[in-house]
């Protein structure tokens, strides 16, 4: 089993077996403050810190019976004892956290959190129910942060969905672009369905212009930079030239909501034909911001 669902289980175990859904997410994430490598990431959600990988996370732990849950509640079914296969600091982080919040009422721990790590309330449902003044217009300071226009590009390879959806939200990109020409990934989140979806959770919206992408066989056999430079003097020569009024969609769509991203999957720009597509949507005329690659 993976550690993190461990991790998982032994929380709901620490707390009786039974926690509420929201309790949960607010554990873990405690959790992850004071972990040297969180096993679980969170963003920006409805009732503040959410991890999508935890919730995801669930899903196999009900099927497999070691979980079962309804709207609120989800009830351990299967073993007890999880702590004892934990790393130790991580068994003694879980205890502290249920001795010091396993008797706050709701709104008790969502204040408490809200006040702590303000941008992760910035989406929340509840701040008008939980804060005072003063603490909402520290959480509207997070909130609306000024951005000059630009155009990012950013690739998921070695992130997790929270860490890239959360680089999206802090560098306040309105519109996702999706350059891939063929929208999936063995990596769970970023196929198009559902990265899709979970932008739209966080209020960001997502295109698709699989044109402007690369086939998957011209990307075969790719080992040493001068393959990739190879590829992308065909895809500027092939691609490049016969797209450009999807280039100038693309820059419209910058005018319009000033942060937009187009993304794909390697990590590094260079080795990605997005640099080579932000490169030609600069060009324009009539564009005059930057490029940034996140």
């Amino acid at each position: 089993m993976l550690y993190r669902r461990k991790v998982l289980l032994a929380v709901i175990d620490v707390f009786g077996g039974t926690i509420g859904q929201l309790r949960l997410q607010k554990m873990l994430f405690l959790l992850s403050r004071r972990q040297e490598r969180p096993v679980y990431e969170f963003v920006p959600y409805h009732y503040g810190s959410f991890s999508f990988t935890a919730r995801w996370d669930i899903r196999p732990l009900c099927k497999n019976e070691y979980l079962k849950e309804d709207d609120r509640t989800i009830t351990l079914i299967a073993g007890r004892e999880y702590l004892k296969g934990l790393r130790y600091q991580d068994s003694r982080h879980i205890q502290e956290l249920c001795r010091g919040y396993r008797y706050k009422t709701t709104d008790e721990l969502l204040r408490e959190l809200y006040e702590q790590y303000p941008y992760y309330a910035i989406r929340s449902k509840l701040l008008d129910e939980v804060l005072d003044e003063r603490a909402k217009q520290q959480v509207e300071r997070e909130k609306n942060k000024e951005h000059q226009t630009a155009l990012f590009t950013i690739g998921y390879e070695g992130r997790s969905p929270e860490n890239y959806l959360n680089a999206l939200i802090k560098n306040g990109v309105k519109v996702l672009v999706d350059v891939r020409n063929n929208p999936t990934s063995m990596k769970p989140g970023f196929s198009k369905y559902r990265l899709k979806k979970y932008c739209e959770y966080l209020g960001i919206e997502y295109r698709h212009y699989p044109e402007v992408g690369i086939a998957s066989k011209m990307r075969q056999e790719l080992k040493y930079q001068a393959d990739y430079d190879k590829l992308f003097a065909i895809y500027r020569e092939q691609v490049l030239v016969n797209t450009v009024s999807i280039q100038e969609e693309i820059g419209k769509l910058v005018r319009d909501y000033r942060r937009v991203a187009l993304t794909c999957s390697e990590n590094e720009s260079y080795r990605c034909h997005r640099s080579h597509l932000a490169d030609a949507i600069s060009r324009l005329s009539g564009f005059s911001w930057e490029v940034k690659h996140i």
